[in-house]
């Protein structure tokens, strides 16, 4: 299937919860959802963070001793990229005509990341990206991304960028997007998490970034169910009441006001029409990567590169050689 960037077309932010600690079982309601949406005649879908299987949430209940067995499970239910997860939800965004951004925890040797892939309307995987720097106890969990993921992908639909997270508390990296001209904005948080308060972070951030950029932005949060947040808390009331809240799915234009959402608690989808020509109204009075900016005093340099492991430690590598031969006595 084919869009012409001038027809308005209809998007989805899609709010579920995981089957804890098992890949085909969360896979298996992505490929559901996205079936929904050739259905409904929905063009682009996006899902919540590290959906596939579930976000660590044991992570921040769980003290480092008690976290070794239950890291050893999620890297097991973990997504190789590319590899069969891939192909099944690539199939399924062929057959609906959908562009998907999607979240799952990726395994690449012995390590974790938070990634998010992105697949256009004919099934192809575009690209994926990590997130850059995970927050707190997530590093515990998962490796850091690199600049190679700054970028936007040229969809059927339009122009695709997409962050993670508190990625969105990163200017640089939202400018990074910007100066690419991202129509659409595909984000994702955990949810059920952080209370009230993460769901008003979050509603400031995607507001924010949908005037900043002049782009839409649309938003998935996860949610848990009361018995999922008893198996993740071994049933502790003290803990449990961290996995509530955080619930923001919804649609933002580029002028700052919900197209659709925020959802309440529960499984649901908040649908609306996106027409790109509303970007260009927007941008009529505030284009941050254009009048409305100065670069003859601002300028921001982005290294877009991948760096592989190897790479990113050669500087503490050289550190270390240096201070061996410093030491080294005399022959």
């Amino acid at each position: 299937m084919t869009n012409k960037k001038d027809e308005a077309f209809r998007a989805a932010a899609v709010q579920l919860s995981p089957v804890l600690f098992d890949r085909d079982g969360s896979t298996e309601k992505v490929l559901k959802a996205i079936e929904k949406c050739g259905q409904e005649g929905i063009r682009l879908a996006v899902f919540p963070e590290t959906f596939i299987p579930n976000y660590p949430y044991f992570a921040w209940v769980k003290p480092p001793a008690l976290m070794a067995e239950l890291h050893c499970r999620l890297y097991e239910q973990a997504v190789e990229v590319p590899g069969p997860v891939t192909e099944a939800v690539g199939k399924a965004a062929n057959d609906s005509g959908t562009v998907v951004v999607l979240g799952v925890n990726e395994r690449e040797g012995g390590s974790l990341y938070n990634t998010q892939l992105i697949f256009d309307t004919d099934g192809s995987l575009l690209g994926k990206r990590r997130k850059i720097m995970p927050t707190l106890h997530e590093r515990m969990i998962w490796g850091w991304g690199d600049g190679s993921g700054l970028r936007v992908f040229e969809t059927a639909l339009g122009r695709v960028g997409a962050l993670i997270c508190w990625e969105h508390y990163m200017p640089l990296a939202r400018y990074a997007l910007m100066t690419l001209g991202e129509e659409i904005h595909c984000s994702h948080f955990p949810g059920s998490f952080g209370g009230n308060s993460m769901s008003q972070q979050i509603d400031a951030a995607i507001r924010h970034h949908a005037m900043e950029s002049g782009a839409f932005v649309i938003n998935s949060t996860g949610w848990l169910t009361e018995r999922q947040r008893a198996e993740i808390t071994s049933s502790d009331e003290s803990l449990s009441k961290y996995l509530r809240g955080g619930i923001c799915t919804g649609i933002v234009a580029p002028y700052g006001l919900y197209l659709a959402g925020p959802l309440p608690e529960g499984e649901g989808m908040a649908v609306a029409e996106i027409d790109l020509k509303a970007i260009i109204r927007q941008k009529n009075s505030l284009d941050t990567i254009g009048h409305y900016s100065r670069p003859d005093i601002l300028r921001l340099k982005i290294d877009r590169s991948i760096r592989p492991v190897e790479e990113k430690m050669a500087p503490h590598l050289q550190e270390i050689s240096e201070g061996y031969d410093q030491e080294k006595p005399e022959s």
